[in-house]
């Protein structure tokens, strides 16, 4: 098969799709590779390194999108790229479609197979390709909540352990799953005063045992989170509904009972978000503000770590990129089950209903 590795465009986003060692697996397995010129920089990879695994560099991502049946990619096809999509061809990549009614739109009328890495399970129901960007978000979300609760940052002037004689800062984590695990473990590695909610009490029983005592756990209801928002510093939103859009957690009127300088931090931006409050940023311009409160809601948080972030992901990406490029489409999914739950759109059809139902479209 020909498998093709565009640059990565939207707003700051420095991670690629594939490493040198996943194009070297695939040309030795007997397919073509054409990588965009460029495409590896912002991990500090030379053209000339992909060329000696055996891929073709192309000069811009229109002859990568021509050239290749397969496309592997990082983010959600941004317009541009989804004008380049045919019929023929099969996109593996985040797409997060519940939050993005103009890429469904797009990708349904351009007929392209899109399979999405956020939908993929494996047998025991988790997201293997999810988990290693939600790894990095929820550690990434301690260490921007961190630097914005400082005064010059527009924060509270709170320090998030606090100092001897000084309480530490107070953390609530909404969400007990990837994320909000390795949020919880960042922020208490810290010293801060840490919550988390989450409906699952085996979840919270499990989180509970792992922290040994030093993570107060809470059974989440909107009344128990509103009760706790005004006294928090930082609220970190790791909710996730494999699929569909975020839940919101929190109201306008739950963030205006916050304290000024007080921060948000979004992780679930990319299914639209868990507050009320919430819209999507760039690392250009990450933060805003609602009631005094800082809102950081950047829909590609690990873009900002590519070097970690591109070899966690492709380590996860790997086999299935693999399998797609060996078996194509139709015999991968139907070889894995869990593979086929990451397929979003078929030839003009959605086909993962939580999308369908998230959207109000007829899959």
């Amino acid at each position: 098969m020909r498998v093709g590795v565009p640059k990565e465009i939207k707003t700051l986003e420095f991670r690629v799709a594939a490493t040198p060692g996943l194009v070297q697996r695939l040309v030795r397995e007997g397919h073509a590779v054409f990588v965009e010129a460029g495409a590896a920089a912002g991990i500090g990879l030379a053209d000339s390194v992909y060329a000696g695994a055996g891929a073709t560099i192309l000069p811009s991502g229109e002859a990568v999108f021509e050239a290749a049946e397969l496309i592997v990619k990082v983010k959600e096809p941004q317009a541009v790229e989804i004008a380049r999509l045919r019929p023929d061809h099969i996109l593996f990549t985040y797409l997060h479609l519940a939050a993005d009614r103009a890429q469904t739109e797009g990708l349904l009328a351009c007929g392209c197979t899109a399979i999405a890495y956020e939908t993929v399970t494996d047998r025991f129901g988790r997201l293997p390709l999810l988990a290693p960007m939600s790894q990095v978000a929820g550690r990434m979300a301690v260490d921007v909540g961190a630097y914005h609760l400082l005064r010059p940052h527009g924060g509270r002037g709170v320090l998030l352990g606090g100092a001897p004689g000084v309480p530490a800062a107070k953390v609530v984590i909404l969400g007990g799953g990837v994320s909000g695990k390795h949020a919880a473990e960042m922020a208490i590695g810290a010293r801060a005063d840490v919550t988390l909610f989450d409906i699952s009490a085996a979840r919270l029983e499990a989180l509970d045992d792992q922290f040994g005592g030093r993570l107060k756990t809470a059974f989440s209801t909107h009344d128990a989170v509103a009760e706790l928002l005004p006294t928090a510093d930082l609220v970190i939103g790791c909710v996730l509904i494999p699929g569909a859009a975020a839940p919101k957690l929190a109201t306008r009127a739950d963030v205006a009972r916050m304290r000024p300088g007080s921060v948000l931090v979004d992780v679930a931006i990319d299914q639209g978000g868990c507050f009320e409050t919430s819209h999507p940023t760039t690392h250009a311009d990450p933060t805003f503000v609602v009631d005094g409160v800082v809102h950081y809601c950047v829909a590609n948080m690990p873009g900002a770590a590519p070097l970690t972030s591109a070899y966690a992901l492709v380590a996860a990406t790997t086999p299935y990129i693999s399998a797609l490029a060996a078996k194509g489409v139709d015999r991968a999914l139907a070889d894995d089950p869990g593979f086929a739950d990451g397929l979003n759109i078929l030839a003009g059809k959605i086909k993962h209903p939580a999308v369908a139902r998230s959207l109000g479209i007829k899959s």
